[in-house]
């Protein structure tokens, strides 16, 4: 299925609380789940983990940002297209940044804490379309 502005209903939920990337080398994410992550991903670099920011500073894990996480309440296909682009763009013309993980039923997205609310206004709008 092709995803258009004129056939959505992403029904956009932000999540509470913040949440820091965090890379760790030559690690696995048996050593690492108590951390609690929201997602994590094995790269030839490391295994990133995204990991909610009060566990980070509680265990004094430096990092750069803070993200919140939106997820749609839409359930998406995995062999679906167009739905990434469509809100990377419309979060891009915001000036917004946006990384998107897929999980198997939905798409959650994170964008800099301090630009939460405005992406929820975003897509928000989007679903309205």
């Amino acid at each position: 299925m092709e995803y258009k502005e004129n056939n959505l209903d992403l029904k956009p939920e932000l999540l509470e609380g913040e949440f820091v990337f965090h890379s760790l080398v030559d690690a696995s994410y048996e050593e690492f789940k108590e951390m609690n992550p929201i997602a994590s991903i094995q790269e030839k670099e490391g295994l990133t983990l995204v990991i909610p920011k009060e566990i980070a500073d509680r265990q004094n894990i430096s990092y750069e940002s803070s993200y919140s996480c939106i997820s749609l309440g839409l359930a998406s296909d995995l062999d679906d297209y167009g739905l990434t682009a469509l809100i990377s763009g419309k979060l891009n013309e915001s000036k917004i940044s946006a990384n998107i993980f897929a999980g198997k039923y939905h798409d959650h997205i994170f964008v800099p804490s301090n630009k939460a609310k405005e992406a929820l206004l975003v897509l928000n709008d989007l679903d309205k379309n």
